[in-house]
């Protein structure tokens, strides 16, 4: 009986030891306290919130706030012309899939436009919109 409970302690003790610490993973509360410090010196660069909380609080290591955050290696690309102005993401998938998402934000910004200045029929939703200004971009080759 003591051997088992030996060998139960034992395997336990292993265990706790093997276990990753979770007193170094900071809290909620902490992390955002860490990125507004970041955000006040400019020093999240191009990192999100989002990106930087899973990072702290799995205690991998996040940028201090100390230490300026690492440059972007590559360069988002050029917007089109006449393209809206929104914050450019990485172009995946093809060429006929990136073009599709060209006129959908295209079509989001004159949407947002037209609704702010009244211009959108009454009735009309944006599955509405989205079809016709789709068919119009295409027809404009966009």
């Amino acid at each position: 009986m003591n051997s088992r409970c030996l060998i139960v302690l034992a395997a336990l003790a292993a265990a706790a030891t093997l276990a990753p610490a979770t007193a170094q993973a900071k809290t909620m509360k902490e992390c955002a306290a860490e990125w507004d410090k970041m955000k006040a010196a400019n020093q999240t660069g191009t990192m999100k919130y989002r990106d930087f909380t899973k990072q702290c609080m799995s205690g991998t290591a996040a940028p201090q706030a100390g230490t300026p955050a690492p440059a972007p290696t590559t360069a988002a690309p050029a917007p089109a012309a006449g393209a809206a102005t929104t914050t450019a993401k990485p172009a995946t998938g093809s060429p006929g899939q990136q073009a599709k998402i060209a006129r959908q934000r295209a079509c989001g910004a004159e949407w947002k436009a037209d609704k702010a200045a009244g211009k959108i029929q009454a009735g009309m939703k944006w599955p509405q919109y989205w079809r016709d200004c789709d068919a119009r971009k295409k027809a404009q080759g966009m």
